[in-house]
């Protein structure tokens, strides 16, 4: 269900490796599917530096407003132009089209910290559980 060559967080975002120190990274399909229906979607500007765990937008729904959390250190390089028209895309194409944001991290490659597609499918088990 969530693809091998992304790692993921606990807070539900995924992160997908471009080189170069560059990371895409966008929610799960865990998450939309949680939230509902995505009407909206807030997203930061191009060159807004944020430290891991900080909030860098949000995302409406039919049933909430959730923030979204930045995974890693860095600075945005690029905000995905299509979700302002079609928010819908982070339900339908989560991994895809529904990407949220680019960075280049600050503090080279921390992805090692963050949970392997097993890894976060146990941690949904277990946090579904409860």
């Amino acid at each position: 269900m969530n693809p091998e060559d992304l790692k993921y967080t606990k807070d539900h975002e995924w992160v997908r490796s471009l080189g170069n120190g560059r990371v895409a990274v966008g929610i799960t399909a865990f998450a939309q599917k949680q939230l509902g229906d995505v009407v909206f979607v807030e997203l930061p500007s191009v060159n807004d530096r944020f430290e891991a765990g900080e909030p860098f937008g949000s995302v409406e729904s039919v049933k909430a407003v959730t923030e979204v959390y930045m995974p890693l250190t860095g600075t945005i390089t690029a905000v995905n132009p299509g979700l302002g028209d079609s928010p819908e895309d982070v339900n339908t194409d989560p991994y895809g089209d529904g990407w949220m944001i680019e960075i280049t991290l600050a503090k080279g490659d921390e992805t090692a910290d963050l949970l392997t597609a097993p890894e976060y499918e146990d941690y949904v088990k277990a946090e579904s559980a409860d």
